[in-house]
Order: C-alpha cells, then structure tokens, then sequence
C-alpha cells in the first residue's frame, strides 16, 4: 500500500484515477481548488476511509508526506483555460515546480500529465514522441500548450539534475463520465446538444479529425507508466489511435442518442489543429502491451448514459 497524491483529483481524469488507485489498495489524497473539479466527481469515494480530499491551489507549496504523485491539476479544455490564461500558465509552470519540489524533499516518483497539445497543429502524422510539434508560442491556445511543454522541460531538467524520479505521459482526447457538461470539449458538447435537442455545432467543415481514448483504457495506461522501471521516464503517448472525423463523430452520436438535431457549422476557432493521432509504438512497448480497448460505440454509450442521467437531474 502507498501514500499516493493526485492533484486535480476531483476533475474528469483525476477522479477516475482516484478510483482506480483506491480499488488497487492505496491511500489516495486528492488536492484540488475546484476551478473545474467537482465535489460530485469524488463524493462516493468520501466515504473510504483510505480518501481524503483537500482543497489546494498548486501554485501554492504543498507539504505533505507521500510515496508517488500523479501531478493532473490544470483545466484542459479551451472554454476554461482561456477564461484565465496567465492562472494557467501558472498552474502549468508554478504547479510542476511545486510539485517536483515536493517530489524531491520526499523521494517520491511524480508523474506529469502532460497533453498531445504538445505538438500544436502537427506537420507529422501520426506523432510520434520524437516530433518536437509545431505550436504558437503567443496565440490563445498557448497558455496551456507552452504552459505544458515548460512543465515537461521542468520535469526533464530535475531528473537530470537532481536524478528525481520523473514519468512524463501525453495524453491525446479522452472522453467518458463525468466530463464537464459545458467544457466545450466536442465529445460532450455533441452529447449534450444531441440530448437537449439542440443543433449540433460543428467548427470548421467537420473533416478534421480526432483519436478518442475511452477514460478506463487512459488511467490503465497512467497506472503502467508510473509502474515502469526508474530508468524509463517518457515521454511516452496514450491515448486511441483509431481516428474519426467531426462528421462521423456527429453522426454516431446522433445515431446512439436517437435525436433530431441538425448539423451546423461555424468558423474553426484560431490555431485549432486539423488532425492529431498518437503513435502509441512506445506505449505498447513500454507499458506491457497496453493499447486502448474501449471501441468508440461503446465508450460512446456509457457516456451518453451519464449525461442524460445529469441533465434529468438537473431539471
């Protein structure tokens, strides 16, 4: 059993994760500000006495005494990280160095979890993690791209200097439970605008496309990653390699969800990539031949369920 902390563990991939660890055995703290975690997300774990959730900011030290850190606290979704970019790049950057920081102090294997956003509007596909990516340093999306590749460059640079014990995931679209319902993410907001009947709103002419990892196939693979030998640090990409576009993603919620809506489009927003797809060689290699086994439909389904379940009770 391990003392393992996971920052931003009431948010979508926190909460899961908080899950899993605890089923496996662990003390699980959970420190979250609650910027987008819910208390919602991890109020059934409350009552294991093996929990305990704290409300923290990560651009503030934490000291507590723990094994293993999982370091997750930063919105990932454009609607909210552009709401506050500078609070961004700070949880990015101030939060690695305070993580790390405390990794340090207590001997504790960290990981980051970093993002695809890595390589920008890629000119390489599929991306492989020796694609250095193609970002813009000082457009909108840049606050949480540039905010995650510093916290990588962090995380490299204590391993060098200080031999910490660094693991380094980049994780591509994942979908499932308990995502926010207006996170502006595509995979919820066709759900929701599916389920309320609403249009769908497609950006752009709908033939960019997306590689969507189911959320129980991702926290397996984070699980493995933080298991790997010391020497293996990453980066190393998770996340589903099959790709769909924007239209087939709409049809097949449209098609799982029964509704009526219609499709309509609108500009594709500033610096928005046209495609992304992860290379997952590494992954299969490195993390005990894992490879994502939750096919679209039925990750799909099980999503579709819990959003109708939380708009009903929200009426």
């Amino acid at each position: 059993m391990k003392k393992i902390l996971v920052t931003g563990g009431a948010g979508f991939l926190g909460s899961h994760l908080c899950e899993r660890l605890l089923n496996d055995g662990h003390d699980v703290l959970c420190v979250d500000n609650y910027f987008t975690g819910n208390k919602n997300n991890i109020a059934h774990l409350l009552r294991n006495p093996r929990f305990e959730a704290m409300r923290h900011d990560v651009t503030f030290p934490l000291y507590v005494e723990v094994d293993e850190i999982y370091n997750l606290a930063c919105p990932a979704s454009p609607i909210h990280y552009q709401h506050d970019p500078v609070q961004t790049t700070k949880t990015s950057v101030h939060g690695a160095i305070n993580m790390l920081g405390l990794a340090k102090r207590v001997g504790a294997r960290i990981l980051q979890a970093s993002t695809s956003e890595v390589y920008g509007d890629p000119e390489v596909h599929p991306q492989p993690e020796s694609y250095w990516g193609k970002v813009n340093p000082i457009g909108i999306r840049s606050c949480y791209d540039e905010g995650k590749r510093c916290a990588e460059t962090l995380f490299f640079d204590y391993w060098r200097q200080h031999n910490l014990r660094i693991k380094v995931v980049r994780i591509f679209n994942t979908y499932g439970p308990r995502m926010h319902p207006r996170d502006g993410r595509v995979v919820s907001n066709f759900i929701v605008q599916a389920l309320q009947g609403d249009d769908i709103t497609i950006y752009g002419d709908g033939s960019q496309s997306r590689s969507f990892c189911y959320v129980d196939d991702l926290i397996e693979a984070m699980v493995r990653a933080m298991a790997t030998p010391d020497e293996f640090t990453g980066p190393v990409n998770i996340g589903n390699p099959t790709e769909f576009t924007m239209l087939e993603l709409a049809e097949r919620v449209i098609s799982l969800t029964g509704a009526q809506s219609r499709l309509v489009f609108k500009p594709l927003p500033s610096d928005d990539p046209r495609q992304r797809k992860p290379d997952i060689s590494l992954a299969r290699q490195a993390l005990g031949g894992w490879e994502a086994k939750v096919q679209l439909d039925q990750g799909l389904e099980k999503t579709v369920d819990y959003f109708r379940s939380l708009l009903q009770a929200e009426r």
